[in-house]
């Protein structure tokens, strides 16, 4: 098997894996770079509507980094680690500066300074925006600003096995190229897990099909904690039918949720945001509306931008005309576009500070959606997502130079040869249990019991039939028995990872006995500070969920009633 050797090596090609492969090279350090996909395919091009920034003499007159910082611990149900909130506002204006310095072609306003729009669960409005394909036009200016570093090499459609271990430290990866299926050992000291969400794991998603959990999944089986895996946001504005995501730029712009009586019927759920109160908050209104008959056939509802007219939603929203036109027939101009909640986005992830750093295993890093600093706690707000993934990604990077600085390579003989034949035994197999029957019914489970509204009996159901999964699993096979992109290959050791984090996430909602941002509880409809005003920590061992917990970082803002 061919092996070769870096300072770090970072999993994922995303913004905040990026941003870190810039800040570790610019230092003089080697860095490979492991995506399953070309890394301007990345999710993060996903992300349409904008970054959240507070910059000053670019913002209204009465913001400021602190209220910045409320606005996040308040949407986060107070869940949010206030250090971390903080950090993540006092730095959002720089960050944006330095992409804009970078070449991000940021809208403007007539004056030159960078354009901003309102986003839910903001007082003032922050959201730094280039059209609705914010997310795209940063991963092209990140990744064209990497290839000026000749000691970043990437590897591009590899999909990463396992993590290496020697003792207690990290000693690389083991990774499979996807066109040969030939292995290959990436030996390094510091590992950077930067590999996004989750969203595959429920049968509606607005993820791209990429994100199925292999950076949780690889860190649980290596014994390095997730932090808060039960709380997973559900986006408002899925497209009907196709669940591609509409952005909440859309409802930032003007546009309006109708029920199928015509009513603006969030005026009645949050009476001062309305259509931008947090997504948390819509989700669960549109849910109420459609189970309560005021849906359309078919289970959707309508957001209406027709008021707005067709040049101003071409020059600020042509992203979502041409998906509401391509994928349900519907010109938004002239009728309103059908949309439902899907799953989006995951606030759990690997537990690390507000440096990047995880204490489980020594060197290994995580930002990004793949990382739970917390610093969204029980519920993000729009536009947050792209800000964490660069200041994370940098404060990560920073903290990666200097650990590199003092920590002298492992040596080490480690046998590699068990993760490679785990993965060859899908192949191996001539029969057992198919990938796509274990896939589908756990994206029916995640959906259906570990959705937006929840209780005890459907959490209980899940972690019953997720852990028979589990079992199932061990007999997997696929059909496909070649080496030449073998996708099938690769999609089973996906649906191994899903299980792993699916079977963690749904422990952990079942455990906690309250409701709070995303995680609502039929059965506990009440936020209860005085039990559960506290992080969950979960470890994979074997066949079992280890649950533990540890304390939310409070600095300023005590716990009060969230009213939008």
């Amino acid at each position: 098997m061919e092996k070769k050797e870096y300072d770090a090596v970072i999993l994922g090609g995303g913004l905040a894996g990026l941003m870190a492969a810039n800040i570790v090279a610019a230092a003089g350090f080697s860095v490979a770079v492991v995506s399953k996909v070309f890394p301007t395919r990345s999710h993060s091009a996903a992300a349409e509507g904008g970054i959240a920034a507070y910059m000053m003499g670019n913002s209204d007159p009465n913001d400021d980094p602190d209220f910045m910082s409320y606005d996040e611990v308040k949407g986060g149900d107070y869940l949010v680690d206030q250090d971390a909130a903080e950090l993540l506002s006092k730095k959002s204006g720089e960050i944006v500066s330095l992409l804009d310095a970078w070449g991000a072609p940021f809208n403007r306003q007539p004056d030159g300074r960078i354009a901003l729009r309102y986003f839910g669960g903001q007082t003032y409005p922050r959201t730094r925006f280039i059209a609705d394909k914010t997310g795209m036009a940063l991963l092209h200016t990140l990744f064209e600003h990497s290839t000026g570093f000749k000691n970043i090499e990437y590897y591009n459609e590899y999909y990463v096995l396992d993590i290496v271990k020697e003792g207690n430290n990290v000693n690389g990866l083991v990774a499979m190229e996807m066109k040969t299926l030939n292995p290959i050992y990436l030996k390094s000291r510091a590992l950077l897990i930067a590999s996004g969400g989750i969203g595959m794991m429920y049968k509606h998603t607005t993820n791209s099909y990429i994100n199925t959990g292999d950076g949780q999944g690889i860190a649980l089986r290596s014994g390095v904690a997730l932090k808060d895996p039960e709380f997973v946001q559900f986006h408002p504005t899925g497209l009907y039918p196709s669940d591609i995501l509409i952005s909440e730029a859309a409802r930032a712009e003007g546009a309006i949720l109708k029920n199928n009586k015509g009513e603006r019927f969030m005026a009645k759920y949050a009476p001062h945001k309305f259509d931008l109160a947090p997504r948390d908050i819509v989700s669960r209104s549109m849910t109420i509306e459609i189970r309560e008959g005021r849906g359309f056939e078919g289970g959707y509802l309508g957001l209406d931008l027709r008021h707005l007219g067709k040049k101003y939603i071409m020059e600020r929203l042509a992203l979502a005309y041409d998906a509401a036109k391509n994928f349900s027939g519907v010109d938004a101009s002239e009728e309103m576009i059908p949309v439902r909640p899907a799953q989006h986005y995951f606030m759990g992830g690997i537990d690390v500070d507000t440096t990047g750093t995880n204490h489980d295993l020594n060197g290994i890093f995580s930002a990004g959606e793949s990382a739970c600093v917390s610093v969204h706690g029980a519920n993000r707000l729009g536009s947050n997502s792209l800000l964490e993934t660069v200041v994370y990604g940098r404060e990560t990077g920073n903290t990666m130079v200097e650990f590199l600085k003092t920590h002298k390579n492992v040596e080490t003989n480690s046998n590699v040869e068990p993760i490679i034949d785990a993965a060859y035994a899908y192949i191996k197999r001539e029969t057992g249990e198919h990938f796509g029957v274990l896939t589908e019914e756990l994206r029916d489970i995640m959906w259906d019991n570990v959705g937006i509204f929840r209780d005890n009996d459907k959490l209980a159901e899940a972690v019953s039939k997720i852990k028979d999964l589990r079992v199932r699993a061990k007999s997997m096979y696929v059909t496909d028995k070649t080496s030449n992109y073998n996708t099938e290959l690769f999609n089973a050791l996906e649906t191994r990872n899903m299980l792993d984090v699916a079977y963690t996430m749904a422990t952990a909602a079942l455990n906690r006995k309250e409701t709070r941002g995303a995680h609502f509880r039929d059965d506990f409809p009440e936020r209860d500070d005085k039990n559960w005003m506290k992080h969950t920590i979960t470890y994979l061992a074997g066949d079992e969920v280890k649950i533990s917990y540890k304390p939310v970082t409070y600095t300023r803002w005590k716990p009060e009633v969230r009213v939008y």
